[in-house]
This record gives C-alpha cells, structure tokens and sequence, in this order.
C-alpha cells in the first residue's frame, strides 16, 4: 500500500487533538512514536494504573485514543490505514497506523472531530433522551461490527444498581485501591487524573444510582431540576477476549461518546462495574455477552447548564516523539 508523506506538524496536530481522548482515571497510558511512513501508538507501562493489573483499562483507553486519531486525521483529509496489535513479541506495541490521502474530507467527517473537544464526562443525573429509538440507531451504526452494542431495559436498571453498590462495596476495604482514586483526583494542578470540576458531591451522587463513588468534593448542589438519572446505559462488550478485541471495543467507546456529543447528549463512561469479577459477570447475565468492557450513561442535560472546564492532558512532548530514523519534516 503506498502511503504519502506528511508534514510533521500534520501529525503534531492530530496526535494533539486526539490525546482529548477519555482514559482510565484520566491516566492517558500512550505514546506516540513517528517514524517515516508510519505513526506507532505503544500503552505506556509507567501509566498503568496498579489496580488495573491485567492492563484492560490501559488497552480500552489506547482503543479510544487511536479512533480519535482516525477521526482527526479524516476531518484533514486523510484516510487512516491500521494494522492492531501488530507484534505479538511487543505487547506495548498497539496499533501501527500508515496514511494514504482521501479525496476531500466531508461536512461529517469535520463535525465528529469538532466533536472531540466538545465532549465531556458528565457524573450528574441526566433527563431521559426524547426520541431514544432515533439515538440508539445511530449509536449502533457508529460502532458498526467491530464491538456488541447493548441497551439496558428500564427493568434491569434495580439489578444493575445492586451491582454498581455491590462493586463498591467489595473495595470498601481495599487500601491500594482508594489510594490511588485519592492520587487521581488529588487537588493539585498536574497534567492528568480527574479535577475536582468534573467531580460530585454527596447529595449530587445519591441521586445517580449507577455510579462510581469517588472522593466526596463541597460542590453547590447543582442540576436540581433532574431529581433522579433518567440515563439509558449502553453495554460495550467485546466480541473475544483478546487483546485486539478489546482495542476495538475502545474504538467503539469513542465512537459512541462522540456521536452522543454531536446529537447534544450528555455521556458519562463507567467501567467500575467491569472491573470486579462478580459484578461483570451481572453485567454479562443481564447482556447475554460473555465480555462487557464498559457502561455508558447516555442522556440529556438542560441546555443552559454550566459546560464544565476540560479536564487536563499532558503536554504534547510527553506523549509524542520522533523516531531518530526520520527527518522532523514529513512523517
């Protein structure tokens, strides 16, 4: 396949806007690596959060952040050809992505990337979606085949918030565990991990009933017009249990929670309930599936509602570099 050189400062830009993905703990586990030709996306070991042991979370994050880079890279007229998990010698190693120019970028195309910078991760209670049959047909066509895409019946929700509390309840006791939610969400000004703006407080939590439970913050109650979630949940589940499939299922994430960012819906991703063996195997049970990745709450905020700040990401040198192999000016 011939691939066209680009501009380094081409790549520069999309890598950029692409690291606006969402990730575990806002921990952001990938590197960039350019070299002539092709553009290597490595999970980086030394993000890995500790209670994330077999590195699924760190793969899903790598998935939604590989997508973005798609998405970014068609809005400037490219066309984004990617070999996944293409050493098995190299886990680190998750996708390699060599470019060919497309045609011309459409209106939708640009859209989606604007999308990028508008989403947000919304932990209030959400109004319920006016026409959800619409929303949910769009959602499934943005996946695609790639990863299993179920809604969770109104029946179900009793269940699942029995085993969102059940999840927590299992880690009441597990000091590495809160430790390192206190880290992420610590006050100080870093680069990365979950500001204190993107957190709830109390009395904002016990009116979302599935939820993870972190760290209480002295927010003004807010969005008290919404006195309980009306959120649908989305199921991602991986089609196997294999690393490529889970990449994917990171892939489809980021497609859901920008197509859900263009049709004005709010979306708060939720994976607490994956990571715990006993509370995924509920998921599965009310799914069908045998490998749920993520849950995302889908629904509607009040249009005059505060957009809260981004939250933060790493400087671009930190998250991208140039192969010695190559010149800085084409890629």
């Amino acid at each position: 396949m011939p691939t066209t050189p680009l501009a380094y400062e081409v790549i520069e830009d999309a890598v950029r806007v692409a690291c606006r993905a969402p990730s575990y703990h806002n921990s952001q586990p990938w590197r960039w690596v350019a070299e002539p030709g092709c553009l290597r996306l490595y999970a980086e070991p030394d993000r890995l959060v500790s209670t994330d042991k077999s590195g699924r979370q760190a793969l899903i994050s790598c998935g939604a952040v590989l997508h973005h880079l798609r998405v970014v890279m068609a809005a400037a007229g490219w066309t984004s050809h990617v070999e996944r998990c293409p050493d098995p010698d190299d886990r680190t190693l998750v996708a390699s992505v060599e470019f060919t120019a497309a045609t011309s970028a459409t209106t939708a195309q640009r859209r989606c990337a604007d999308a990028i910078l508008l989403r947000r991760t919304d932990r209030l209670p959400f109004g319920p979606v006016p026409d959800w049959n619409a929303s949910e047909a769009l959602l499934r066509s943005a996946v695609g085949d790639v990863a299993a895409v179920d809604v969770l019946p109104d029946d179900a929700r009793p269940v699942l918030a029995e085993a969102s509390q059940f999840s927590e309840a299992l880690r009441l006791y597990d000091s590495e565990y809160h430790a390192e939610l206190d880290w992420w969400t610590s006050p100080f000004e870093v680069n990365d991990g979950i500001p204190h703006t993107s957190l709830v407080s109390a009395a904002e939590g016990d009116r979302v009933d599935v939820g993870r439970t972190f760290p209480i913050t002295s927010h003004r109650e807010r969005r008290m017009g919404i006195p309980e979630d009306r959120s649908r949940i989305v199921v991602l589940s991986a089609l196997a249990d294999t690393r490529e499939d889970i990449l994917r299922c990171g892939e489809a994430l980021s497609a859901i929670l920008l197509e859900c960012t263009m049709a004005g819906l709010a979306t708060c991703t939720l994976t607490h309930l994956t990571e715990v063996p006993t509370s995924r195997e509920i998921v599965a049970a009310l799914t069908g599936r045998q490998h749920p990745q993520a849950l995302i709450r889908v629904g509607l905020v009040p249009a005059l509602d505060d957009v809260p700040p981004p939250t933060p990401r790493r400087i671009l040198s930190e998250v991208l570099e140039f192969h010695p192999g190559g010149t800085k000016h084409s890629v």
